[in-house]
């Protein structure tokens, strides 16, 4: 099977986001030593590298580590399943977040596997309006899922003017 190279786009984003990942952790990790320092003021209060160990998903649900399994096997499946969608989608945004949200969630599994929780340190919660600490995979998830519902909305709407068009 010859794969189209759309798809192929999909995977070099996935592989790109990965790499990045993975990077800004191991530099935060030895680099910084931020697990052992902790916090680094960046531009307090509104941005600041904070160590956190996310042995959970959002908001802290599974926060005792008791889902890392499982976790990281949806995150597998999830992974396959984009995978597998980017061989059949034919729209560059579509591709686009398929491609940043297989790289997110491979670039967080990687750390589930490998140290048991998933590093986060991009901290804006001095903002007063993000409580949040998060990492590169996670803003690839986020701005993924955004040009996901962007590209259904999009396309959605291009269908409707298509049959309008074709009524007339």
């Amino acid at each position: 099977m010859k794969i189209p190279r759309i798809a192929l786009a999909a995977y070099g984003f996935a592989v790109i986001i990965v790499v990045i990942d993975q990077l800004t952790k191991a530099w935060v990790m030895s680099g910084l030593d931020l697990r052992e320092v902790g916090r680094v003021l960046v531009l307090p209060p509104i941005f600041n590298l904070t160590w956190v160990e996310n042995r959970g998903v959002s908001f802290g649900l599974f926060g005792d580590g008791s889902a890392r399994w499982m976790l990281s096997l949806f995150a597998v499946v999830v992974s396959g399943v984009l995978a597998w969608w980017a061989l059949r989608a034919d729209r560059r945004l579509l591709i686009s977040a398929i491609g940043l949200i297989m790289g997110g969630a491979i670039g967080n599994v990687i750390d589930r596997i490998r140290f048991g929780f998933v590093v986060d340190f991009l901290d804006f919660s001095g903002t007063g309006v993000f409580p949040w600490v998060f990492n590169v995979a996670d803003s690839a998830i986020t701005i993924g899922i955004v040009l996901l519902i962007l590209d259904s909305v999009l396309s959605e709407r291009a269908a409707k003017v298509g049959v309008a068009a074709e009524k007339s």
